[in-house]
């Protein structure tokens, strides 16, 4: 326990015979439960779990093992892992994933402004650990500082970065009132996680937390393969949590503001192509298209800006502050 509150670590992990054993025994002693949730791996993950537990008082021990049928992914293993936190009524749960980069030391920092009520979702955060740029390959610090610009706008939770990390605590609260079920099932689940807790006015923390490389681990992503799905996915929860919070919990105006950003946006890009297919066909700019193509760009740049400042006034209470 700590202070108080029991705990519960989800450690979903896909072919990680060589770390998971050490994830599980550098688990800190207040954490009550391990919900190790193998996703149909093809290696020895399992067998090394299981040595775990029969050499770690069975199953009578901390560490239990779930196992799914299939590959579904990182955020349906995570998700498995929630409810089982839910059933057994743990009151926080955390998230360690299995390729061990994640330091065991510090999952305190994240369970402790939980355990206290200072905020229902701690989050670590890399981006700001002194020598993040060191520490983090470069294409992986560029590309997630860049996903986390978009998250900001997505989510709602314009004080948070590093919003690909998934080393977090959150309360079972929070667990209880969001909706798991539909959680993305791959890689971009945090940035999806911090969508749905924003449609509910959870408080978020970031907490600066080392950057762990160069452990053993193998990556499985792809950024060039990933930043795509990203993006589309970023947008399409964009879309859900201004429907749902703005206009279905709650109107507010923003969503017409971005709604008119939008428009403007469309008329003045028609009018750009036209202007440059006019230009080149009889090499003059007609001032006309030139004026409504200017006017419709400025006009939706301060509809968008002002979208944003009312968006960042109505989620300034969702900002945890730190202990």
């Amino acid at each position: 326990m700590f202070e108080g509150k029991t705990v519960a670590v989800v450690v979903p992990c896909y072919n990680e015979e060589t770390q998971i054993g050490s994830v599980l025994e550098t688990m800190p002693d207040f954490v009550d439960r391990v919900l190790v949730v193998d996703d149909a791996s093809t290696d020895r993950t399992c067998e090394v779990v299981d040595e775990h537990i029969a050499a770690n008082g069975g199953a009578s021990g901390r560490v239990s093992l779930l196992r799914q049928d299939t590959n579904r992914g990182q955020g349906a293993a995570v998700a498995r892992g929630y409810r089982e936190i839910i059933e057994q009524k743990f009151d926080i749960g955390a998230v360690m994933d299995g390729d061990g980069q994640m330091d065991a030391t510090e999952l305190h920092l994240l369970v402790a402004p939980v355990a206290r009520g200072q905020a229902d979702y701690a989050k670590g955060n890399r981006l700001f650990y002194r020598g993040a740029w060191q520490s983090m390959p470069h294409y992986r610090y560029l590309g997630n500082a860049f996903l986390s610009m978009l998250t900001k706008i997505a989510s709602g939770y314009w004080h948070v970065a590093d919003s690909q990390t998934a080393y977090v605590a959150v309360s079972r609260r929070a667990l209880e009132t969001i909706e798991l079920k539909g959680l993305y099932p791959r890689f971009g689940y945090p940035n999806d996680m911090l969508v749905r807790l924003n449609v509910y006015r959870m408080r978020v923390l970031d907490v600066p937390i080392r950057p762990v490389y160069n452990v053993g681990e193998q990556s499985k992503m792809k950024l060039r393969k990933i930043l795509p799905t990203m993006m589309w996915l970023i947008l399409k929860r964009f879309c859900y949590r201004m429907g749902r919070r703005y206009v279905i919990h709650d109107f507010h105006p923003l969503v017409m503001f971005y709604g008119m950003g939008l428009f403007l946006f469309l008329i003045g890009l028609f009018a750009f192509v036209r202007m440059i297919w006019v230009w080149i066909a009889t090499s003059r700019i007609p001032q006309m298209n030139a004026l409504l193509w200017v006017f419709c760009s400025v006009s939706a740049a301060q509809f968008v800006l002002f979208a944003m400042w009312f968006d960042m006034e109505m989620n300034r209470p969702l900002r945890a502050d730190a202990p």
